[in-house]
């Protein structure tokens, strides 16, 4: 390898990829144009890089397997920061294999990383613990992968509400992105970090309500509370979790009754709410009285719910009270929000993988949404991605799709 060759990969693992240009910005070579390609994904231009990386793939000879497999790991980064997520996964690992296989640690670990991160935006926790654990944390990397590893910890640890492994693993990767003195990995742990300081979710209960950082979140959910969890559609005490999400008028009926406890809630506004109808009957009623004995089996050891004069109750089996865990800002498209305020652009199709519904669900959600003025296109055809501003001063964790704790 030539020493522009050397001196332009030196530049880009340090973040300057002007640096690494200027040296090698009119050679059309396999490992310039490879070089190229991680440059230009740096500055952002995920097209080109894409393609240049391509050529570069190409213009390896059959022999030069760890190069190939380096190009394929940094275009499978660049499918994941554009939000492809359909690259094949079986290229990644059998680079990584390859990687593996010739020493070199540093590229194996980074493709690792990069399923990893993957997962996580899909909501594979267990496989992405998995993964990680093959990875030993004190083995010799340099600080950039080092963070890598960190923010793959805590992104794991906030997606399971597990602040306090989350907060240690943030402020390992904060110090090794310092020593790699890469501005971009900066400013991405900061990001990571303002997640833990920011509200994620309601609590109503009592009549009142107030916002809670996810470390409250956390508390709440251990706290042996009666929690009817409007973002993950369970309800739940600190041991017992009744999933509701594919019942959802027990659910409904299920909130209704929390937001009022200790008191209770009247027939007609159960009926109205739950069975969306302007006026009750006799058959609606009928009707009513099924589902909540539907929702007393449900429910089972974590509550009861009694007949009252003009309604029903929610009698928790315990005594630390009632509470609802309901989302910072509610929309009818809260999950599709979620994906997208995190600065990145989406395709509808890696939306419907990351949320396990239909490529023509979440065309529907989006043109809502565009219709509301609340997410925008990008491009025409099969380029077409879509983008939002986040919500402000609101994470958004609880939105997305992955198990809670006891979950």
């Amino acid at each position: 390898m030539d020493s522009l060759i050397t001196a332009a990969a030196r530049a880009l693992a340090a973040g300057d990829p002007l640096g690494a240009l200027n040296r090698i910005a009119l050679r059309d070579d396999a490992p310039a144009l490879a070089l190229r390609g991680i440059a230009m994904a740096q500055l952002g231009d995920l097209s080109l890089a894409k393609a240049l990386l391509r050529n570069a793939a190409r213009a390896f000879g059959p022999k030069e397997t760890m190069a190939r497999a380096r190009c394929v790991v940094a275009e499978a980064e660049i499918a994941l920061v554009s939000r492809d997520l359909h690259w094949p996964v079986k290229a990644l690992d059998a680079a990584r294999a390859t990687l593996e296989a010739h020493g070199d640690r540093a590229n194996a670990a980074h493709a690792r990383y990069l399923q990893v991160r993957r997962m996580v935006l899909i909501g594979q926790l267990e496989a992405a613990d998995q993964l990680l654990a093959g990875l030993d944390p004190a083995a010799p990397l340099p600080p950039a992968l080092r963070a890598a590893h960190e923010l793959a910890v805590a992104g794991i640890a906030i997606r399971r509400l597990r602040t306090g492994v989350a907060r240690t693993a943030l402020a390992r990767a904060r110090d090794a992105a310092h020593q790699a003195g890469i501005p971009t990995l900066v400013a991405e742990v900061e990001a990571a970090s303002g997640v833990l300081d920011t509200a994620a979710a309601r609590m109503i209960s009592r009549g009142g309500e107030r916002l809670l950082m996810l470390d409250e979140v956390e508390a709440l959910l251990s706290s042996g509370t009666l929690v009817v969890d409007a973002c993950r559609l369970v309800v739940r005490d600190a041991v017992n979790v009744v999933a509701l999400a594919r019942r959802p008028v027990l659910f409904s009926l299920a909130r209704m009754l929390a937001e009022a406890w200790p008191d209770d809630v009247p027939r007609d506004a159960l009926i109205a709410r739950a069975f969306r109808m302007k006026f009750a009957d006799a058959s609606h009623r009928a009707r009513l009285r099924v589902e909540i004995g539907r929702l007393r089996t449900a429910l089972g050891l974590l509550a009861d719910v009694t007949a009252t004069g003009r309604g029903y109750a929610l009698a928790p089996r315990g005594t630390h009270g009632v509470a609802v865990l309901a989302l910072p800002v509610e929309d009818a498209y809260a999950t599709v929000l979620a994906c997208l305020a995190d600065g990145e652009s989406w395709s509808s199709s890696a939306l419907a993988l990351a949320l396990g519904a239909s490529q023509r669900t979440m065309q529907r959600a989006l043109d809502a949404l565009a219709a509301a003025g609340k997410v925008q296109p990008v491009g025409h055809g099969r380029a077409r991605r879509w983008i939002t501003p986040p919500i402000p001063g609101f994470a958004t964790t609880l939105l997305l799709p992955a198990p809670l704790p006891g979950g």
